[in-house]
């Protein structure tokens, strides 16, 4: 194995990393963001309302697109250990 091909690897690796990872976040990123300015234009200071709110947006998300992304992390993890004895050669 040569550094091109470790770094197709590892290219790979943060590609799947994101798109699992990706959509989780950016539910919770934008839930908290809104909640955030409607707490304040409220005067509203109560952390649990922020917090049910991000957990209900990622519970939505993961009931929406967790079959899809457990596939892709699935496919990869196979991908990865189908791979190893081209790796360690």
């Amino acid at each position: 194995m040569n550094s091109a091909q470790a770094l197709e690897l590892i290219s790979h690796l943060l590609e799947v990393t994101m798109f699992v990872a990706g959509p989780v976040l950016l539910a919770s990123l934008l839930a908290g963001l809104s909640v955030g300015v409607m707490q304040a234009a409220m005067q509203i200071n109560e952390a649990s309302v922020s917090f049910i709110v991000k957990v209900v947006s990622v519970v939505g998300v993961l009931v929406a697109l967790g079959p899809r992304l457990v596939s892709y992390a699935v496919d990869y993890t196979r991908g990865s250990f189908a791979a190893i004895e081209h790796v360690v050669r």
